[in-house]
């Protein structure tokens, strides 16, 4: 019986997974809740473990391994997350496991460790790359934040390893994202790639279109923004073709995702592929389809031909991070 986490800035789900006859993992049961309506992690933890003891048709079983997937550097077990008030302790959650050691590890390493477990019906593929591509991979998520992490191929198989390359500087390649980059630079001071990448980003490059004169906001735009989650609205706005102003702004967003996808590539050299995770891609499938995200990654000067060489999916899986947490407690 394994405990898993994937604990994002929005939501945190966990899971209690077990091995099938094949080996593959096996959901047994599946919960989520509202990160920021809650002050811990722990606290989280301890209401789904009282909620799977009092079952009507009893606890699943002993916990026997446990890991956790969380958005922000780990290191030697303890984590200050970046888009939540917390620190969570490994050592921690394990007394609450009723274990001796529990695994933390980033979320996006937590999303490259359950790489392994979807199949041809989780990913839309945007580009086939090479025949037979092999060697590191890479994965990119775009949501609350910017996570990167890589796999390294090792010779027979990939080792998932984190990084924290969203908060690199973000680097304009045009005119308009000079203009992005100095809109920014006075809100924010430093920008990075989470900036703009992410979905409080494609807030921020919507504003920046506004206030800049390149299109005009609608009063039902505004209301609607204003209503919830800014960077939903603007997104259905633009898939549905209600709003010139959010489908630029949807626009300079995917391609500004491709052109950092294309960096990860680059710096990881994943001949392997590129993964697109994260809640935001699935959502803008057909967006990310029509050639602007493509042509942002590809477009690496002298290094286009290898860029072509290697392939890129989108992962259309929410639980990838679940999966890959789980993997990892088992020792995958």
């Amino acid at each position: 019986m394994i405990l898993a986490g994937d604990i994002g800035g929005t939501n945190t789900r966990l899971a209690l997974f077990a091995r099938d006859g094949s080996g593959r993992l096996r959901p047994l049961t599946e919960k989520s809740y509202p990160s920021r309506a809650h002050d811990s992690l722990e606290s989280i933890v301890a209401l789904f473990l009282q909620d799977e003891a009092t079952r009507p048709d009893g606890p699943a079983g002993p916990i026997e391994a446990a890991s956790f997937g969380v958005a922000g550097p780990v290191r030697r077990g303890r984590c200050e997350t970046t888009n939540l008030p917390w620190v969570i302790e490994a050592k921690r959650l394990a007394a609450l496991a009723g274990l001796a050691t529990a695994g933390l590890i980033n979320d996006l390493e937590a999303n490259a460790w359950g790489l392994d477990e979807l199949g041809p019906c989780d990913v839309l593929v945007l580009s086939a790359g090479a025949p037979g591509a092999g060697g590191n991979s890479a994965i990119i998520s775009a949501g609350t934040g910017l996570g990167e992490a890589g796999l390294f191929w090792e010779g027979r198989r990939h080792i998932p390893f984190a990084t924290e390359g969203g908060h690199a500087d973000f680097a304009p390649r045009n005119d308009i994202e000079d203009g992005l980059l100095r809109y920014l630079r006075a809100r924010f001071g430093r920008v990075s790639w989470e900036r703009v990448v992410s979905g409080p980003g494609l807030a921020s490059i919507y504003a920046f279109l506004r206030d800049t004169g390149r299109g005009q906001e609608t009063a039902w735009m505004a209301e609607e923004m204003g209503r919830g989650d800014p960077a939903a609205a603007i997104t259905s706005a633009a898939l549905e073709g209600r709003c010139t102003l959010a489908s630029q702004a949807l626009d300079l967003f995917v391609s500004l995702y491709g052109a950092e996808a294309g960096n990860l590539a680059l710096k990881t050299l994943a001949t392997g592929g590129l993964y697109v995770g994260g809640g935001i891609a699935p959502r803008i499938g057909e967006r990310l389809q029509a050639g602007g995200f493509m042509e942002a990654f590809l477009a690496k000067g002298r290094m286009r031909t290898l860029m072509e060489s290697m392939p890129v999916r989108v992962v259309l899986n929410a639980g990838t991070g679940l999966l890959g947490a789980a993997r990892h407690a088992a020792g995958a």
